[in-house]
């Protein structure tokens, strides 16, 4: 597949870190090894990996860094996982302790070789962080477990603050773009989180720049609200290898704070719209939007 050679936008240029943030990156890096820790930061190849870890904030991907699934857009291994890891959501909370963390983001691979999905292991890391740092918060974004009722209400059970599970982008494409997942899946699993929890707020996430028209990315925007979905956050699709799909388009800054707009006058809580925007960037300021009254 080729790869797409028109020349980025001046808006997708990353300012170099400064010294300091170079520091925080080695020093979050030395201690996620450590621990044997994974960050979707890094396996996904995250843009923003330099401002969040700076800022000392990162996103924990649990359950190992080798997905059952192959995206078309994502950048983690994939292939067959070959253990669980039982003590991996202690470890987790001990470094979002030691990061000193106000609010933890926990992702993971998809995980279909297992009964629950991974579910318990989501339960469990919920649990594990409000031990160890009970004045955090604590947001999970979950894969589709195969639209398993039963491991979804692990996890709700858990009663993590902010339930977020991504669509990725418009329906027409979505065959296209992910690996088993399904469009109208995903919708149900956000309709059944609220079913189960109605006061813990739900988020979830387009990237833009595949293929999709405007009037796709609204009919997105109406299909999340129809489910009572809280918070939404748009991107733009970088190409992460030659073998992944290429991009068609290079949204401007313009277009996405129209595409903010458009979302807030459906009546989401917050839209975090940007070129550089990923679902959990700036996850910590988008909690007060979501809980507020």
């Amino acid at each position: 597949m080729a790869i797409n050679t028109e020349r980025k936008p001046d808006w997708l240029k990353i300012k170099l870190p400064s010294i300091e943030s170079n520091e925080n990156h080695k020093e979050l890096k030395n201690m996620m090894r450590t621990k044997t820790l994974h960050t979707v930061c890094e396996e996904a190849k995250c843009p923003n990996i330099h401002e969040c870890w700076a800022n000392r904030t990162a996103t924990f991907m649990i359950l190992g860094d080798i997905c059952t699934r192959a995206c078309r857009f994502c950048a983690v291994k994939s292939g067959l996982p070959t253990e669980l890891d039982l003590q991996e959501p202690e470890r987790v909370a001990d470094a979002a302790l030691q990061m000193g963390l106000r609010h933890v983001v926990v992702t993971s691979v998809a995980r279909d070789d297992l009964a629950d999905g991974g579910a318990s292991i989501f339960a469990e890391t919920i649990r594990a962080i409000r031990r160890k740092l009970p004045m955090a918060g604590v947001e999970v974004l979950i894969p589709d477990f195969m639209g398993s009722e039963e491991s979804l209400r692990i996890v709700m059970e858990a009663k993590p603050d902010i339930l977020n599970h991504n669509i990725e982008t418009v329906e027409r494409l979505s065959d296209r773009v992910r690996s088993k997942a399904k469009y109208d899946r995903s919708l149900q699993l956000l309709a059944r989180s609220k079913a189960m929890a109605p006061n813990i707020p739900t988020k979830s996430s387009i990237m833009i720049g595949v293929g999709e028209e405007w009037d796709e990315i609204l009919r997105a925007m109406d299909d999340l609200r129809a489910v009572d979905c809280n918070i939404m956050t748009i991107g733009q699709y970088l190409q992460p290898t030659k073998s992944h799909l290429m991009v068609k388009k290079y949204y401007t800054p313009e277009q996405f704070a129209e595409l903010k707009a458009e979302g807030m006058k459906r009546g989401f809580d917050h839209v975090e719209s940007g070129p550089l925007v990923r679902s959990s960037y700036h996850a910590h300021e988008q909690v007060k939007s979501a809980q507020k009254e």
